[in-house]
């Protein structure tokens, strides 16, 4: 065992504590300041300062997207601008955070239409190939897949190397089906909103304990990983002696911080074993195919995700996360939201209120998972901010009204302050045509790429720090 780059005068931003088949980083530290420099203080906030991005997309639309949910506002408030009140919309959950919350209204998905007469019907098995490219993808079942360069991995691509992971793609429901799923399409579209190029779609993973290994693995085999769940021991006491030297090392700010961030560490572990232990236990599972990592329960399944998604932050493991949290065509049900039907049938509302009421609980309470992420990340100190300060959360559907298939006005917002580019606070009403691509373009800016002029089917900037309505699309005159 070895702790690398540790001296009683200053940390690496890069330190690592490793033993047999486990690597654990750490958080930023007031002793990875250089001692006696001047500027280290601005270097160092500089550093922790890149952004992180966490791009979740939440399938089948929205309540607030139909005619009767629009004139409701079931899901955008009212009001554009800031003073915006979001009780009675399915945003509602987010008012804790509303000074770092940017809803983007009014925006449509036209590359997730039919094209061709051969692509009716097939919205819900193209639409998560178009949600983070905003390209149409080929109409094929083989393998011949193309879409395009999704906006994590245009960011991943960019700064990924920085970092031990480039970048990390989770995912809630069943994404190992192969071949074609129906209307002609490939189920590698329904699998994955993470492409790495037009080509190259990138599998999600949905067992937590896949993810924790991935993080605190980092260089192990699969082969020690699995030597060391034998064991039951935590991965924390292969690397106990070195703890105990670095906290002699560093000072009480630090020692609290490092102790707060193993903590979660082992807590995380603990919780992902106690879901292992049941799902092993022989009880009846609701899920008996899922691995058995994976718990039955959504918002159980969302938080294990959303603690590993903060810890990886906080050790600057990587600063890149897709998340997907349904897929089309699911028929889940999510009782605790008050709705028994199937996501599925509940969206096909047959434009009837009481449905449409029925449907826009549900979309409250998937949004109501996100308050979870953005407590942690408010929460956590990077530099001299958060990293609520310095991430964007992205979240979205590039389905609007579900029950007809339409793309028009459909949900987005951005939590977070993209290291300080982003206000927040604001309710941005786009004009009718303006395209998701436009909001996503602007993203792809704050997040540092700004060599990026296009993409997928933009045809501007949307500026996410004015509320006053954009220009007048061509589309939209048209």
């Amino acid at each position: 065992m070895r702790m690398t780059h540790i001296t009683k005068k200053h940390l690496s931003r890069r330190t690592v504590l490793k033993g047999m088949g486990v690597t654990v980083a750490l958080p930023f530290l007031d002793a990875m300041l250089p001692a006696g420099k001047a500027y280290a203080r601005t270097e160092a906030a500089a550093s922790a300062s890149r952004v992180r991005l966490v791009a979740m997309e939440m399938v089948h639309g929205a309540a607030g997207s139909t005619a009767i949910g629009t004139k409701k506002h079931l899901w955008a408030p009212e009001k554009v601008g800031s003073g915006f009140d979001l009780s009675g919309t399915s945003l509602s959950p987010l008012e804790p955070f509303r000074d770092d919350l940017t809803i983007v209204s009014n925006t449509d998905v036209h590359n997730a239409e039919a094209f061709t007469l051969p692509e009716i019907g097939g919205d819900h098995f193209r639409s998560s190939a178009v949600f983070l490219t905003q390209s149409h993808p080929k109409q094929t079942e083989g393998n011949d897949v193309f879409a395009g360069t999704s906006l994590d991995q245009i960011y991943a691509r960019k700064f990924g190397q920085d970092t031990p992971i480039p970048s990390m793609q989770l995912s809630i429901e069943n994404v190992d089906q192969a071949g074609g799923c129906t209307y002609g399409y490939s189920c590698i579209y329904t699998d994955t909103i993470s492409w790495a190029s037009p080509t190259q779609p990138l599998p999600m993973v949905r067992d937590p304990r896949v993810v924790f290994d991935q993080l605190f693995g980092v260089g192990a085999t699969a082969e020690e990983r699995a030597a060391n769940r034998r064991t039951d021991k935590s991965i924390l006491d292969w690397v106990t002696a070195q703890i105990q030297t670095l906290r002699r090392e560093i000072g009480a700010t630090d020692r609290a911080r490092l102790n707060e961030y193993l903590d979660n560490i082992r807590e995380i572990e603990r919780r992902i074993q106690r879901i292992e232990a049941r799902n092993a236990s022989g009880e009846l599972r609701q899920f008996p195919d899922a691995p058995i990592g994976v718990p039955d329960s959504f918002e159980e399944h969302v938080h294990v995700l959303m603690d590993l998604i903060a810890v990886a932050f906080a050790a600057d493991t990587t600063r890149v996360f897709s998340f997907k949290l349904g897929r089309d065509a699911s028929g889940r049900s999510y009782p605790e939201s008050g709705v028994n039907t199937g996501f599925h049938n509940a969206s096909h509302h047959g434009e009837r209120e009481d449905r449409i009421l029925d449907f826009a609980k549900i979309n409250k309470y998937h949004v109501s998972m996100v308050p979870y992420l953005l407590d942690k990340l408010k929460n956590t100190a990077d530099g001299d901010s958060t990293l609520l300060d310095n991430s964007l959360v992205l979240y979205g559907s590039p389905m609007a009204d579900s029950n007809i298939h339409n793309h028009r006005r459909v949900p987005l917002f951005v939590a977070g302050h993209g290291g300080g580019r982003l206000k927040g606070g604001l309710h941005i009403k786009a004009a009718d045509g303006t395209p998701m691509a436009n909001p996503m373009l602007t993203m792809l800016h704050v997040l540092g790429c700004e060599e990026v002029d296009k993409f997928g089917d933009s045809t501007a900037e949307l500026d996410l720090n004015n509320a006053a309505p954009e220009a007048t699309t061509d589309a939209a005159k048209e």
